[in-house]
């Protein structure tokens, strides 16, 4: 008997945002006419209304959040989930509303151009081979190894820029959450990874770019003017 499909994704927004500038943290800010969180959360429910959204905000900006959603007319379903003082004590937050059925994608907030085919391709990967997912992007520029000694120059074709959703069989992720917190934990992928879950990546997009600083926010809203307008 096949199994049902039952997904969810953790969409983190948990953090102050400082280094895009702005008076308020990056999430919030107006990435045309609406705030920029409220795209991610769209993409999921674009690519399958079924999907539980989980969001995870910093602490205190629930009340913000909810006027924001009020003023905006903004009606997709979710859950709202009071962040940690770190990333990962956000995720962990948030996994519990997840049940161990489901498989688990974990989703920057400030990644707003996701597409509906990216998310499918997570999803369905990790469900069919029951393994963590990550999408990656090559590396174009060239890249040094910095030591005590100097720098060395390395070969970009064995790295890869790391995106954002990754996605999970839930039982594993949230076992892997269960570890104490570790500076070597860089993303989900990385605790999933010291659990012993397997990672499979595949082909990120180069439009699902993070929006961190005041330049991304300039290249986000040029790109969506452009993707408005065609």
């Amino acid at each position: 008997m096949i199994p049902e499909k039952k997904y969810s994704v953790i969409i983190v927004a948990g953090g102050k945002g400082v280094r895009a500038g702005g008076d308020i943290p990056k999430q919030f800010q107006l990435l045309g006419e609406k705030p920029m969180l409220m795209y991610t959360i769209q993409a999921f429910y674009d690519y399958d209304y079924r999907v539980k959204i989980i969001l995870v905000l910093p602490d205190g900006f629930d009340g913000y959040w909810k006027g924001l959603c009020e003023k905006h007319q903004f009606n997709v379903p979710h859950k709202i989930i009071m962040g940690g003082a770190t990333r990962f004590q956000s995720v962990k937050n948030g996994l519990v509303e997840v049940s161990d059925d489901e498989i688990v994608a974990v989703h920057d907030g400030a990644r707003p151009f996701v597409t509906s085919q990216l998310i499918a391709r997570c999803f369905d990967i990790a469900f069919t081979k029951q393994c963590g997912v990550v999408p990656v992007i090559d590396e174009v520029n060239s890249v040094r190894f910095v030591t005590q000694r100097g720098s060395t120059i390395a070969d970009r074709q064995s790295l890869k820029i790391v995106q954002t959703p990754q996605v999970f069989p839930a039982s594993a992720l949230k076992k892997a959450y269960e570890t104490d917190f570790d500076s070597s934990f860089t993303d989900d992928a990385s605790v999933a990874e010291k659990d012993g879950v397997k990672i499979e990546l595949l082909s990120g997009e180069e439009t699902n770019i993070k929006i961190t600083t005041p330049f991304d926010l300039f290249i986000g809203k040029q790109y969506l003017h452009l993707m408005t307008n065609r």
